[in-house]
Order: structure tokens, then sequence, then C-alpha cells
């Protein structure tokens, strides 16, 4: 067994102690206080540098940011979880997630990886034959669950993080890992990008867990097919009344939510590629014999490219305010997250494929795999290339009983091994390749 071979056999159990810690205690995009505080202390262990609150992002540029109210709340809630003040007082207002930064001293490549960390709005399953239920790890937070494998990414990056600092003085260069906020919605990606992180990135590397049901060992090298996709939150208000005495007083928003709701789905497809569109949510009225006053949509659109991505927006923004105008109501329309298209670069199959031939965990190497959904990581990926690296968005195969963002979601812990050795191996693939340049 080799010494990376038995590093990684030594590293499982704690990869998947951190990923079921991640599981149970799941918080929504910009509230993962604790996940942060967590992630931050072990990187800190590692020898990382800790990059924290408005010095991790762009304040200005998160979209959807939750209400000050509700984010008071979870910071309560963090404190009393055991997060310490002084790391708190730098993520208050919903400035979660980190960079971390590790530097060899040694001349080289700057390698970048990104893991996301937060939970999606679903109430976990407590079905004895769902496994997190089976074995006691399911979420603790009523509403909130770890339903699109994230939990497992956050493990997997400090997996990778565990590796970096035990094969620091074997590498070349510097390192830095991002474990991004709010990616559920396309909302923290571009604030991480904005505050510079990728400036100088000669590799960049990120993946997900799932995607495809399939077996544990399979690897995808790059992924295709990243919708381009933008999320919107309305609101109508219109005026209360009493639905038998006085019903020509009022203005029904409810009436303006749900005719958005059926037009919406009539905005023609378009002829340059595939397109997607979702109401999830709709909220109105407070009773049957009141005309409802005020209604929320929570929506998104999507495109196989941005710019069809963009024909989708313009005419849901139409349609949305058409209906506010029909019934009379005032119409308030707002963009809270969005993502754009993106290509990874192909060199990444022939490393993969390379590394492969040295790894008990890797078992085959897909060249690549149609995403056919919206990942805000395609922000990052631009960046790298915009300004001369290359970068790529793998997928980790595991047998999928659920599909993603499902109350049962689950998948087989044993992928973890896979990805942080896939990682590892990527890493001194390219320390390897600087040391036969410089010779």
């Amino acid at each position: 067994m080799t010494p990376l071979e038995q590093f990684i056999k030594e590293l499982t159990p704690t990869l998947t102690t951190f990923r079921r810690t991640f599981h149970q205690n799941p918080e929504l995009g910009f509230t993962e206080y604790v996940t942060t505080y967590f992630i931050g202390k072990e990187l800190v262990n590692l020898g990382f540098t800790i990059h924290l609150g408005k010095d991790a992002l762009e304040s200005e540029v998160r979209m959807g940011v939750p209400a000050k109210d509700y984010l008071s709340l979870q910071e309560e809630r963090a404190l009393k979880e055991g997060v310490e003040k002084s790391w708190l007082d730098q993520m208050k207002g919903g400035h979660t997630g980190l960079a971390a930064t590790l530097d060899t001293g040694k001349p080289g490549p700057h390698m970048a990886f990104r893991f996301d960390i937060d939970a999606l709005p679903i109430n976990e399953s407590q079905n004895p034959e769902h496994f997190p239920t089976s074995e006691k790890f399911n979420s603790r937070n009523q509403d909130v669950m770890h339903a699109c494998g994230h939990d497992g990414h956050a493990a997997i990056g400090i997996g990778v993080a565990s590796f970096l600092s035990a094969y620091k003085d074997e590498l070349e260069g510097r390192f830095t890992i991002l474990f991004q906020p709010a990616e559920e919605g396309g909302r923290g990606s571009k604030a991480m990008v904005e505050k510079g992180w990728l400036k100088d990135v000669d590799y960049f590397a990120s993946g997900h867990i799932g995607i495809r049901d399939t077996k544990v060992g399979r690897v995808y090298a790059t992924t295709h097919s990243f919708l381009a996709s933008s999320k919107i939150n309305v609101t109508y208000k219109g005026k209360a009344a009493h639905a038998g005495l006085e019903p020509e007083k009022g203005k029904n928003a409810l009436l303006s939510a749900a005719a958005a709701s059926l037009h919406l789905y009539t905005i023609p497809r378009h002829s340059d590629g595939a397109t997607r569109i979702n109401v999830g949510k709709l909220q109105a009225g407070t009773g049957r014999n009141i005309i409802a006053d005020e209604a929320h949509l929570e929506l998104e659109t999507r495109g196989e490219t941005t710019k069809i991505n963009q024909y989708m927006l313009k005419e849901a923004q139409r349609i949305l305010q058409a209906s506010g105008d029909l019934y009379g109501v005032e119409t308030e329309i707002n963009l809270v997250g969005d993502t754009v298209e993106a290509r990874c670069n192909e060199e990444w199959i022939q490393w993969l494929q390379e590394v492969k031939e040295e790894s008990p965990y890797l078992s085959e190497v897909v060249n690549t795999v149609p995403l056919k959904a919206s990942e805000d990581v395609t922000y990052m990926i631009n960046e790298v290339q915009r300004l001369g690296g290359s970068a790529t968005f793998m997928v980790f195969g595991t047998p999928l009983k659920n599909g993603h963002h499902h109350h049962e979601f689950d998948f087989e812990e044993s992928v973890l091994q896979v990805a942080v050795d896939a990682f590892a191996r990527l890493i001194l693939k390219q320390s390897q390749q600087i040391e036969e340049v410089s010779h």
C-alpha cells in the first residue's frame, strides 16, 4: 500500500464523521454559521490561514440575503450551539463561508478548489428505512436538510485540506480552498469571485456528489450543459375587503399570483436550446372571507445558454407585471439569484485518466456528463478561464435511491474517499508537471 493509499484509508472514518456532523446540523444559505465555524476550526488546526466574513466575500454582491430578523435568530442559535463570539462577530449579517489559504513557500502553481456548504428548506424524512434516520444522524433542524450532498462536499473539502497539510513538504506553489455559502439559488459564488480569490489561479477544480444514479468509483472528469438560471421573488400588494359585504372594494393579490403562476408556463420555448421555468412557492391570503391583500411567489427560469435564460427572464418579468396590472395590485419583482453558462477545460480528462491508473479508489473515469441543472460554480470557472487558468467541475458517482432535493435523499459514504483521492492525485499531478518542466 502506497503512502497516499494509507493516508486515504486512515482518513476515511473521519470523513464519514464530518459528513454526518454536517448532515445533522444543516443550515440554509447565508446562515451557515455553525458549519463555517466547524470548518474554520478544523482548517486552523491544519495550518491554513482563514479569511472570514467580509474578508471572504464581497458583501454587496451577495444575492437573496435573508431578512435581518431571520439572520438575528440564526445568529442567536449559532451562539447557543457553541460558535465563539469572536468568530460570529465576523460573520454577522449573513457573511458566512470562508476562504482558506496555504503557501508551501516554494515556487509553483496556484491551485484553487470550491466546496459548497448550504442546505435546503426541506423537512427530512423520519422513515426508519432512510439511512440517516436509521443511523441516527438525520437533521436536527426542522424544515432544513442536506438533500443535495453539500454535507459530503464540506467533508471532502476538509479531506482535501488534510491532504494538503500532510503533503505540504512534497508540494509546490499555493493553494486556496473556498467553502462557499448559498449555492442553492445561485447566490454565493459571485460574491467570492468579486473578492478576488481567483485572480491568479492556474488550476481550479470543484465537483458534485451524485447527479446520476451510478456506482461508487466512477468519476466524470468534466461537466457540460450547465443551465443558466435566474431566481425571482415576487410580492403582490392589493387591498383587503370583506368578500361578501364589499367585494368590489378589494384588490385581489391572490388572483394576480395565481394568474401569473399559470401564465408563466405558457412562455414559448426557444428555438436555440432548452428552457425551464418553475413556480416553487405561492403564499397568499389570510382567510376564506377576506379579499387577499398580499401574495408572494418564488420562481426560477433556466436556459441552455445565458442568452436563452435572459429571454426566459424577460418574458417572466413581463407576465409577472401584467398579472399584477390585470387585477390592479402593486407588483414588486426582485432578482435574488442567478447563474451563467460555462465550459470545463478538456485537459482534465487526460489528467484524471492518468491518475486513475495508480488509484485503488477510481474504478472508472468518464470524459464528461451533462449536468442539465444550474450551478453558480460557473462564475468561478469563467473567471479562472478569463484570466488564463484551467478549470473543471467533476461528478463523483454514487447510487441514488432518491434524487436530489428529495426528503429521503442520501448517498453512499464511500464516495467521500473517492473524491478526496481524485483531488489529491490531481494536485500531485500538477506538482509533478511543474517539476518536469523545470528539469
